[in-house]
């Protein structure tokens, strides 16, 4: 989903989390809902959560 297209809630939330240090990454496929939030993790673990997130095929 469109980053853009998310209701306002939802990337105000982003935003704040963003700050606070924490991530929150979404499936790119029109339609799905999935969502991974992370923080506090190790460059490795958050490219691994990243790609996990972004690859519809593995969820």
């Amino acid at each position: 989903m469109n980053r853009s297209k998310l209701p306002l809630t939802d990337r105000l939330r982003d935003a704040l989390r963003l700050v606070a240090g924490r991530h929150t990454v979404r499936c790119p496929y029109p339609g799905c809902f999935i969502q991974i939030r992370y923080g506090f993790v190790t460059p490795h673990e958050a490219k691994r959560l990243t790609d996990l997130a972004v690859d519809h095929a593995h969820h």
